[in-house]
């Protein structure tokens, strides 16, 4: 072992997917995120975008520099190439690409690749082995799947937005992509089922993915509650139906807390925290749905206690007293926080367009194979030669390409 072997700095384990070639024909969120977070594990991921339009989320939201800053953490791990798909040469290098690769993720409307010569039939033809991830608004199938499919409808249509907001408000839709990033989680679990599937059969499979869904499986047991009993989850706001107090509540310098007493135990610490035994000792307080009928009492002991202490100071009286508190944060309270910190859950990325850039690391940890952010999102088509290199193109052939607007 040489001096330098002796005092390298230790390599980053290779993530439990590295090896594995993801090609990506997605643009926006739920498909382009499902393809970061398997590149944040070690997949090889290689996003294809159109020659003149590229992906819309480089352009979504505030820039830097004419750089997009969405895009920078949507396309992560990613080599980005371009191809027209719908040229005749387009598809026929789409075929050639996803014929080396283990998964392909696409988002176009269904039948759309099917009309190119690139549907499920000719890339399995090319590629037993492929898995073929289509994330959509409505899924593959069904009297609405040709209709274009964005996380907004499916937040209004799972039942997300009719159970959010006030009580004497309109449904409320989420300021960010909820149903998007949820569908994107469940793209990536699923493609990893199928490659389990793959281990034991040897074959691929189409894994469809309809933004609708997964969404609506996290809301609980709505669909049951109505089916058995005829009920209906109404708008609450920040309560609950079941547990009470539980709510937001403004602090004396500003700052906002959120309290939770889903437990009888903590329930009672927090009343009697706030100077308010009297309430504990009702008949009434033993029971969690009980005591959400007397919500605005509760919340009237909580916000007088509140609203004459800072927020750190209720933070530290509730952690004293054993109570389920959080205070509300923005961006800088996360980039403060200590335990944000020893997570690691914001992470520095060198960026050759913008230099060193924080965004959110990968959303778990793997003790022996964890994931990295290795680099953050590419110009459009920086790696058009070297992909197209790798099918064997010669640069006069990716220039002709070029020239006719096919790359």
């Amino acid at each position: 072992m040489t001096v330098d072997d002796a005092t390298a700095a230790p390599q980053p384990a290779p993530g439990p997917l590295s090896g594995l070639r993801v090609v990506e024909f997605a643009t926006l969120f739920a498909g382009p995120l499902a393809g970061a977070f398997l590149g944040d594990f070690g997949a090889e991921v290689i996003k294809v975008e159109h020659p003149r339009r590229p992906d819309p989320s480089r352009g979504h939201g505030p820039g830097k520099d004419g750089v997009g800053l969405w895009w920078k953490v949507l396309g992560r791990n990613k080599r980005t190439t371009t191809l027209d798909l719908s040229t005749p040469d387009g598809a026929a290098l789409a075929r050639q690409l996803v014929a080396t690769a283990d998964v392909l993720i696409e988002n176009f409307r269904p039948g759309t690749l099917e009309r190119w010569g690139i549907g499920p039939d000719e890339l399995f033809a090319d590629n037993p082995g492929l898995v073929m991830a289509r994330v959509s608004g409505f899924g593959q199938t069904g009297p609405y799947a040709r209709r274009p499919g964005f996380g907004t409808l499916a937040e209004a249509m799972s039942g997300f937005a009719a159970a959010t907001g006030e009580p004497d408000g309109p449904p409320t839709l989420p300021p960010f992509g909820l149903a998007d990033s949820v569908a994107a989680l469940a793209t990536a679990f699923a493609v990893n089922l199928a490659l389990t599937a793959r281990g034991a059969t040897g074959r691929g499979q189409v894994v469809d993915v309809a933004i609708i869904e997964p969404i609506m499986a996290m809301l609980g047991p709505q669909i049951t509650w109505y089916d058995q009993i005829g009920y209906l989850q109404p708008r609450l706001g920040n309560r609950s139906n079941n547990n009470a107090p539980r709510n937001t509540y403004r602090c004396a310098d500003g700052g906002w807390v959120a309290v939770s007493t889903s437990a009888q135990s903590i329930a009672e610490r927090v009343l009697n925290l706030v100077g308010r035994p009297d309430l504990v000792a009702q008949p009434w307080f033993g029971s969690g749905r009980q005591r959400a009928a007397h919500a605005d009492e509760l919340d009237a002991a909580v916000a007088s206690w509140v609203a004459a202490r800072s927020r750190d100071e209720v933070v530290a009286a509730f952690e004293a007293a054993e109570a389920a508190v959080a205070p509300i944060y923005t961006v800088p309270d996360i980039l403060a926080d200590p335990q944000y910190a020893a997570l690691d859950t914001v992470v520095t990325v060198d960026d050759p367009e913008l230099g060193p850039l924080r965004m959110q690391n990968v959303p778990f940890r793997l003790a022996d194979t964890p994931g990295r952010i290795r680099f953050a999102g590419r110009p459009h088509g920086a790696d058009t030669e070297d992909v197209l290199a790798g099918l064997g193109l010669t640069p006069g052939r990716v220039a002709e390409l070029r020239a006719a607007g096919v790359v």
